[in-house]
């Protein structure tokens, strides 16, 4: 994607009479992309009604949480953001329409955030997750801010949590200090790469 360490997949599938299969996720394949293994701590899935936005989320470092995402029922509007203070593509988006029948996914390592927008009911997410949630590591950042810009294309105020609604601006997340630099992020990246692989 144009955020790097963002990496959309998209999986050929196979179709026969009875529907369709395909390959979701390999771990030694996606390792051999990102450049250091990636050992799935938990897994999550959400279901959201239409109109809901959830996000922009991520998770302090340490502990740190990438995601492989995918929609696997209905279909939303994913958005990867670059949180990572001093990074290239700070405050740059990514837009990935994911459905059910594509099997779309996209990867975030840390310090990218995460939103979306649910296009149907009933949109089921499945979070595949690096690490185990630890209460009290949560970033959020407003996905309406202005500054970053997001199209959302929005037709009516969107559902959202309490949370979300009420988180700072990028700018006021960087005034209070609540985002990873980029230098940190990647020294965490280097370490992932010659750490012995988590489980």
């Amino acid at each position: 994607m144009s955020i790097s360490g963002a990496y959309r997949i998209v999986p050929g599938k196979l179709p026969d009479r009875r529907g369709h299969f395909f390959e979701a996720f390999r771990s030694e394949t996606l390792s051999e992309i990102i450049g250091y293994p990636f050992v799935v701590g938990q897994a999550n899935y959400s279901s959201s009604r239409r109109n809901t936005m959830r996000g922009i989320h991520s998770t302090a470092l340490p502990p740190g949480q990438a995601k492989l995402v995918t929609c696997v029922r209905g279909a939303v509007l994913d958005v990867a953001v670059d949180l990572r203070v001093g990074s290239p593509t700070f405050g740059q988006y990514d837009v990935t329409p994911q459905d059910e029948e594509s099997g779309t996914a996209v990867y975030l390592a840390d310090g990218i955030g995460h939103a979306f927008l649910t296009l149907t009911d009933d949109a089921c997410m499945n979070y595949l997750c690096s690490e185990p949630y630890i209460p009290g590591t949560m970033i959020e950042v407003d996905p309406l801010d202005p500054d970053i810009g997001i199209p959302w294309d929005l037709t009516e105020p969107p559902v959202m949590s309490d949370k979300d609604a009420g988180a700072p601006t990028l700018s006021e997340a960087v005034a209070r200090g609540m985002l990873p630099t980029y230098e940190e992020c990647l020294a965490h990246y280097a370490a992932l790469r010659e750490g012995p692989s988590r489980g």
